[in-house]
């Protein structure tokens, strides 16, 4: 499995994207998965997208994306983790 490149945003690209960002290093790191972890904020997801292989959103996805686009507000609210877990690591293991 090659190395994919993450994009983590959230509105203003500090607060919860710092703690989204953290969580999903983790949950690659424990799922044997290489990957690259930027954070961002949502408004630069699209200039961003080309040079991404996943993008991972704390807040609403204001259009549609070229990549796969999931939202993890979950991670904050702590409701649907599991679930949102899964769809990252499946998401990560078709792209690579």
């Amino acid at each position: 499995m090659r190395k994919i490149r993450v994009l983590v945003a959230c509105g203003a690209g500090i607060a919860t994207s710092t703690v989204v960002t953290q969580k999903v290093e983790e949950l690659f790191k424990n799922n044997g998965i290489q990957a690259d972890v930027e954070q961002i904020k949502i408004s630069q997801a699209a200039s961003k997208q080309d040079s991404a292989d996943m993008l991972i959103s704390t807040t609403v996805l204001p259009q549609e994306y070229r990549i796969p686009a999931i939202k993890a507000m979950s991670f904050l609210t702590g409701i649907g983790t599991e679930e949102t877990e899964n769809e990252i690591i499946e998401t990560a293991k078709q792209i690579g």
